[in-house]
């Protein structure tokens, strides 16, 4: 099931690729900064808004999601390019801003179906599970990129259509593998996690170097296919992990079956209460709009309006949307910002891939690093959140004063950031509220992503963009004609965007620093106790129901 996981997460970054087709939407239907902008707002808002996905979650098997997700996502993506190819007629912005709503909008579906039962399936390493998730879903553009240079070559309308049908095929295709498993945790389930991040780190690191060759050189489309070709096979590498893992799962069911010596039987009178859990009295009904101002303990499970009324959510939603607003306006404007400054277009793409790989690196070195301080050193991971929110100004103020070649350093700081940001989040949410609802919450706290992208990239970047272009060309003596593309040159186009998102960015600092004075204490215990315990008592279960197996057979000889 961790494998399958990975390998649609590995396809399903579209969302991350919007400035490597954005420029051709922009010219095809000669759209302004401020209406692309528009575009890509819509494109957060479908990618962020998976609430719907989260309440059909809850009640259904993963697989009704991830088919919703791959119908979404081709029809979405597929009808975008009918659009740029120019197969059916202009539409109107509103269509345009459907359709990629329809296709982003896959991604939550996608991601709640995957990382909500991931996380369910392995409590004790969810930050580890969330971020090497996260970072094959980094990786994807990455991955996407390489694969469509090898059939397509560069014909960036064909990417689009790439992006239609791959991520709807492998999901359909992984459908039965993906749901619950309960009672299954394993000792070293952690130790296997590590394995599996070391897969992805030589995967990183191969495309690191395919992507700085092709930066160097001109790639011919047989040496794409060769490149292709050995990504595709460090993709799968994580099965010789899996295969390695379930064969020691399977010689320690036999060892246990077939022993001589079987363990000795639990005494029933002594033990029985350890294992069963008496009975409760039904407890009386509440009704959930006198209950949700009343939330239990930081950690219990919290339903959907008490988590949604707690000032801890209410303050990382507020944090959330200062602090990420700025790195999605990087992600999401920076072929403009690279145009704008003078780079080349094809280190525009370079700048694009390479963001992917340290998008990737945020997510599974966040989730590594925080899960080992908060364990290990009591850490509040708010902290951790509140210092990804206050590195990022570096890279902002890079790009503000146009330094030589900033936009190199700026686009792994602020991609870095990036990735970390979502696998702190979503880690926060699952530690602090619980894991009943959690398909439900996680889509609630993505929500901050699309209003900060509305606030900072369409009402600010979009702003002053198109303002700052139109001055130039009246002062040229010209007038923008319907239907042609406006383009801005020069660090005035982002200067004064940049200084706002910095000061903004730091008000999200100080705003999460909040939660963790409020959650200090909550850290300082051992949060994951009450799921350690559960791994226990299912294990003495076991141990009970194999000497009952095994007993007879024992006998018999």
């Amino acid at each position: 099931m961790a494998f399958s996981s990975f390998m649609l997460m590995s396809v399903s970054g579209a969302s991350y690729m919007f400035s490597l087709y954005s420029r051709e939407i922009k010219s095809v239907l000669g759209y302004d900064q401020s209406t692309l902008n528009l575009l890509s707002f819509f494109k957060d808002l479908g990618s962020n808004v998976g609430i719907i996905s989260g309440l059909i979650n809850e009640v259904t098997p993963p697989w009704v999601v991830l088919t919703l997700g791959g119908v979404l996502n081709f029809f979405g993506y597929f009808m975008i390019w009918l659009v740029v190819t120019t197969k059916i007629s202009k539409p109107q912005v509103w269509n345009m801003c459907l359709y990629i709503f329809i296709g982003a909008n896959s991604h939550c579906s996608t991601d709640t179906g995957i990382i909500v039962t991931s996380v369910k399936n392995f409590p004790c390493s969810r930050g580890i599970v969330i971020g090497i998730l996260g970072g094959y879903l980094s990786l994807s553009a990455a991955i996407i990129t390489q694969m469509y240079y090898a059939f397509y070559g560069n014909n960036s309308k064909y990417l689009i259509l790439h992006m239609a049908w791959l991520p709807t095929a492998v999901s359909f295709f992984i459908l039965p593998v993906i749901r619950h498993h309960k009672g299954v945790v394993q000792p070293n389930d952690s130790k296997v996690f590590y394995n599996f991040l070391y897969t992805t780190l030589v995967l990183a690191s191969f495309l690191l170097v395919v992507i700085v060759l092709q930066k160097s050189f001109t790639f011919t489309k047989s040496e794409y296919y060769v490149t292709s070709s050995l990504m595709l096979l460090l993709l799968i590498l994580p099965l010789a992990v899996v295969l390695v893992e379930e064969q020691k799962i399977w010689k320690r069911k036999q060892e246990n079956i077939n022993t001589e010596n079987p363990p000795k039987p639990l005494n029933i009178t002594t033990e029985k209460p350890n294992l069963e859990k008496p009975a409760k009295a039904t407890p009386k009904q509440v009704s959930c709009w006198k209950n949700m101002l009343r939330p239990p303990s930081r950690g219990e499970d919290h339903t959907i309006f008490q988590a949604l009324f707690s000032l801890d959510m209410v303050i990382l939603f507020l944090a959330t949307i200062c602090g990420l607003g700025g790195t999605l306006t990087v992600v999401n404007n920076l072929s403009q910002i690279g145009a704008s400054l003078g780079y080349s277009g094809h280190s525009i793409t370079t700048f694009v891939s390479l963001m992917a790989i340290w998008i990737y690196m945020g997510k599974t070195v966040e989730g590594l690093v925080s899960d080992i301080i908060i364990t290990k050193f009591k850490v509040p991971r708010p902290l951790v959140l509140t210092l990804i929110f206050v590195l990022p100004c570096v890279g902002y103020l890079l790009i503000a004063f146009n330094v030589p070649n900033g936009l190199y350093a700026a686009s792994i700081i602020i991609g870095f950031c990036f990735g970390a940001t979502w696998t702190v989040i979503f880690s926060i949410i699952s530690e602090l509220f619980g894991l009943k609802f959690y398909s439900t919450l996680s889509n609630v706290g993505a929500v901050a992503s699309p209003i900060g992208s509305y606030l900072f990239s369409v009402r600010l970047a979009g702003h002053f963009y198109d303002k700052e272009a139109t001055r130039q060309m009246e002062a040229l003596g010209l007038k923008k004609k319907p239907g042609e593309e406006l383009n801005c040159n020069g660090s005035e186009c982002y200067r004064k965007v940049f200084y706002i998102i910095t000061a903004f960015s730091l008000v999200g600092a100080l705003v999460s620093l909040i939660l963790v004075l409020r959650t200090r204490e909550f850290y300082k215990g051992d949060i994951y106790k009450k799921f350690r315990e559960d791994v226990r008592i299912a294990e003495a279960e076991n141990g009970v129901n194999q000497n009952k197996i095994g007993q007879p057979a024992t006998n018999k000889g």
